[in-house]
């Protein structure tokens, strides 16, 4: 609870009382201010990091969640829609373990979601739809397959305009994993991509990929989530409503 809230609270009960003078409740609202004041700076210098992990659900879903709550980590799944019990149970516990359920489509077909505005829009609403009628939740957070900035979809710019009409955020990356090969990457290398394409960045998005294929970045994650819980003034976090969207192709350059 911040500091400000609970003085004001406090505050209250005292002028109810009538054990506090005008003079001490300007004081006590002063020193809360700066209090305030001092724990949003000491925040905005706190690195944020998001893991998210795109294509899934998979094989390896599970074990990438096994890990997650073994360092208690919350990261993003960034899901396409897959249909069996088996992939209804992954979306589920996704959700009840606290981590962030997030669209990357529901084909990943490229002509299909690039090719029309129509294939665009019913791509997006089929998942959405698929996704709360499972899990309850309704989705609103989105990643273009390819990004934003790839070079298949010539209309990329109505595709912004249309999330931006339903609410969606969409949400590119400034880190990657860059796991997406045919030969799967060295755990070790996996990590060594990520910590040093992180930087000095303060705001921090992360692109993993959960893939039946991808074992090596399962393999990975241990040591990844301990090199960033490593850095001083650094956190993990699922992404929400409050986090600063990595964007290749920004909204207003889209308009």
């Amino acid at each position: 609870m911040p500091v400000f809230h609970t003085l004001k609270v406090w505050l209250m009960i005292a002028l109810a009382a009538g054990i506090l003078t005008k003079d001490a409740e300007y004081f006590v609202k002063y020193e809360a201010a700066k209090q305030n004041a001092a724990m949003e700076a000491e925040n905005a210098d706190i690195r944020k990091v998001y893991l998210t992990f795109d294509d899934g659900p998979s094989a390896n879903t599970d074990d990438i969640l096994d890990i997650l709550a073994a360092y208690d980590v919350k990261a993003t799944f960034f899901v396409v829609g897959k249909e069996g019990e088996w992939a209804e149970e992954k979306y589920k516990r996704i959700v009840e373990e606290g981590h962030t359920l997030a669209m990357h489509s529901y084909s990943h077909d490229y002509n299909k979601l690039y090719g029309s505005m129509e294939g665009f829009t019913e791509d997006i609403e089929k998942q959405q739809n698929y996704l709360y009628e499972i899990t309850g939740v309704k989705s609103m957070y989105f990643r273009f397959p390819g990004g934003s900035s790839n070079k298949q979809a010539d209309n990329i710019r109505d595709c912004i305009a249309y999330l931006d009409e339903q609410g969606i955020s969409y949400y590119d990356w400034n880190c990657s994993a860059q796991d997406a090969t045919k030969k799967p990457l060295p755990a070790e290398k996996i990590v060594e991509n990520c910590m040093t394409s992180m930087g000095n960045r303060k705001n921090v998005i992360i692109l993993l990929h959960d893939g039946k294929s991808r074992d090596t970045t399962v393999e990975a994650l241990p040591l990844l989530i301990e090199s960033i819980q490593a850095l001083e003034n650094t956190e993990i976090l699922p992404i929400s409503d409050s986090t600063v969207p990595v964007q290749h192709i920004k909204r207003e350059e889209a308009n």
